[in-house]
């Protein structure tokens, strides 16, 4: 099973790419074809239109996900929304490639409010791919990531239940 790991936070060093990074950790043990897209690098272009030429990253990118059986998304709230950069990497996908996959979701805030906002405003993007979304989604507020870059033991199982739960999802569509 293909499984695509996406950190939606186009900041360096974001708590987001530290909570993504474990997920991806953990379901790579548990899956060895799991790959990582990590926004903050920069290299996925802005969306220009279907006709444009891409980099080959923003070309990678997309075909990876919509190569993938299982999609484990996390992205930070900004302004009560998710990520535009994870918008925008969702311009890139073909609907009619990803109809029946799995996804699974993790939503950071720096505090506790308007997460279920956020994971409805994904779930609506997924549906719209046909996608199938493990409705426990992980919320985490930046208290979860210590100083050493460390996630508590608390957000850690509940991250690695998601990840099972959605695996497990993906395995049984399969």
């Amino acid at each position: 099973m293909k499984v695509v790991v996406i950190s939606g936070s186009p900041r360096k060093n974001a708590n987001t790419q530290i909570v993504m990074k474990y997920v991806y950790d953990y379901t790579k043990s548990k899956n060895q074809e799991t790959k990582l897209i990590n926004l903050s690098e920069g290299q996925i272009e802005c969306y220009r239109g279907p006709d444009e030429e891409y980099n080959e990253a923003t070309k990678t990118a997309a075909n990876d996900i919509m190569d993938a059986d299982v999609w484990l998304i996390g992205s930070p709230i900004y302004n009560s929304f998710f990520s535009s950069s994870l918008k925008n990497l969702f311009e890139y996908i073909n609907y009619k490639k990803t109809a029946g996959k799995v996804a699974g979701m993790t939503i950071l805030a720096s505090g506790s409010i308007g997460f279920i906002d956020v994971q409805t405003s994904i779930t609506q993007l997924l549906s719209y791919f046909r996608v199938i979304t493990n409705p426990k989604a992980v919320f985490l507020t930046t208290d979860s990531v210590k100083e050493n870059n460390m996630l508590d033991a608390d957000a850690q199982n509940r991250l690695k239940e998601m990840v099972d739960e959605t695996l497990e999802m993906g395995s049984k569509l399969r």
